[in-house]
């Protein structure tokens, strides 16, 4: 069993509702997840494997939620080395900035030494398919590499 932290950026519900099918797939396989809406490196650093669920706000920006995440990692530089990662972007691809709260987070995790364990995910809500079928689908190769 492994023990994954989730950290959702959300300003209006969507990310928290594609994060609620992917707890669920994963608990379902045996892992247990740890959901966070306020992220501190302090709680993170406990977990070697970091689920990343955000949404894009503003012209690219990250949601509100996750700012003073970003700033303690710029801040702080830890080394992220042991830290395994997956990125689930939700946005809408009729804005040049699509998921680009992605945009922000991934160098600066890569750039600490995390390791993503599967190619980030870009879910349009613009598309037909409903965003929690999307990110069940991509969650699958996740758990392959668990």
């Amino acid at each position: 069993m492994t023990q994954i932290a989730l950290i959702i950026g959300t300003t209006m519900g969507g990310a928290e509702a594609v994060a609620d099918e992917l707890q669920e797939r994963l608990e379902q396989a045996g892992h247990q997840c740890h959901p966070t809406l306020t992220p501190e490196l302090t709680t993170l650093r406990q977990f070697d494997h970091w689920l990343v669920v955000t949404s894009t706000h503003g012209a690219g920006d990250l949601p509100d939620n996750l700012v003073p995440f970003q700033a303690e990692l710029t801040q702080q530089k830890p080394d992220l080395g042991t830290t395994r990662l997956a990125l689930c972007g939700i946005g809408d691809s009729s804005y040049d900035t699509f998921c680009g709260a992605l945009d922000h987070l991934e160098p600066l995790m890569r750039s600490l030494g995390a390791i993503p364990l599967v190619d980030r995910i870009e879910i349009d809500v613009q598309s037909p398919e409903i965003p929690e079928d999307q990110a069940l689908r991509w969650i699958e190769s996740y758990l392959e590499r668990l």
